[in-house]
């Protein structure tokens, strides 16, 4: 990876029927690198998009390419390519002419032309498709067509707008891997938008958060789930186990319930005896039985038991009006009374 960013979006502004919609994005993008947008609906993914391929204008900052602003350049010399949740696919036209489209709007050659439809659509493995329309194609077929036509003109960044988002779980899981091979092997830089963490662990070299209007989080999936930045993001990841406590220790990091102690290995920075926090206690890795333990251990009645594949998901009553939700490879029984060890790498806090 490079040293100096390919793009950078400095300190973005945009509101949305008079709300702040973006309050001051920033961030890079380095060559070869897969970035991957990852928030709520509605926070704005797809108009940071719009304005990074020029489609929107910022109200206040900038988007740079090698260093030299973009607010001036047309959208067709930004050589950007946007592909569309929805695929934006013409349906009186076949693949072939699909992914000629915007080349014809260049006034390319038409020689030049066919080597690139070609081209692309034998990076998406669908070179014996191009006579067909794209009204007899599959979700997962439009899908590749759509990608072949954002190839096509050989784009300096590739935008990809919830690219699996209308396919279904197991196709969408296969397409995500055969997409993150052919990025990697193109090494173009790609800003990847979803609201799928799952997606998004599979695809991103880097993750940025969105929430609020800014960039709340960035890094690896890994340093993210493992640390997630503030209590709202704890709970997008899906750890939604919440407790109050008070601080009783430091090293190690010691935190007083109702529901007994609790060590976690969490950051102890600004942390200090006496303050009170939220308590998050994430539902994987943890362990059921007779366990003895003093710390870590909350005591509780099975009242759902879901069945999600691999695992079970268990919401456990452990208090008056008090649940908890864990997930489990050993089959319980709704009634059953079950003691939860809750590993100290799965214990976060955050000020409340």
């Amino acid at each position: 990876m490079n040293l100096s960013p390919l793009l950078q979006v400095v300190n973005i502004y945009k509101k949305y029927q008079n709300q702040d919609l973006l309050s001051g994005v920033s961030f890079e993008v380095f060559s070869g690198e897969t970035v991957c947008l990852l928030g709520p609906s509605g926070s704005g993914k797809s108009t940071l998009l719009r304005i990074i391929a020029g489609i929107e204008y910022a109200e206040k900052g900038m988007v740079k390419w090698a260093g030299k602003d973009l607010s001036k350049v047309p959208v067709h010399y930004r050589r950007f390519s946007l592909m569309f949740q929805d695929y934006a696919l013409f349906p009186h036209l076949n693949v072939n002419d699909n992914v000629a489209f915007g080349l014809r709007m260049q006034r390319m050659d038409e020689s030049l032309i066919r080597r690139r439809v070609a081209e692309s659509l034998k990076m998406v493995n669908l070179q014996t498709f191009g006579q067909r329309r794209v009204t007899e194609l599959s979700g997962g077929e439009q899908q590749r067509v759509a990608l072949a036509r954002a190839l096509a003109p050989h784009p300096r960044l590739i935008m990809l707008d919830e690219p699996l988002g209308a396919l279904d779980r197991s196709l969408k899981d296969q397409l995500n891997k055969e997409l993150r091979s052919l990025l990697k092997r193109l090494a173009i830089p790609v800003i990847y938008v979803t609201h799928d963490q799952e997606e998004a662990y599979a695809i991103a070299d880097r993750l940025l958060i969105l929430h609020d209007g800014l960039i709340v989080q960035q890094g690896n999936a890994e340093q993210i789930v493992s640390q997630p930045k503030n209590l709202w993001l704890a709970g997008f990841l899906g750890f939604t186990n919440t407790i109050k406590g008070r601080v009783i220790k430091l090293n190690p990091l010691t935190i007083s319930t109702s529901f007994g102690k609790f060590v976690s290995t969490a950051q102890t920075a600004n942390c200090k005896v006496g303050q009170d926090v939220t308590l998050v206690l994430k539902p994987h890795g943890v362990q059921f039985g007779k366990i003895n333990r003093q710390q870590n251990c909350i005591k509780g009645k099975v009242i759902e038991v879901l069945f999600k594949g691999e695992n079970h998901q268990i919401a456990v009553e452990i208090g008056k009006g008090t649940l908890i939700s864990v997930q489990s490879t050993q089959p319980l029984s709704i009634g059953d009374v079950v003691n939860i060890y809750f590993p100290p790498d799965s214990v976060l806090y955050y000020e409340s």
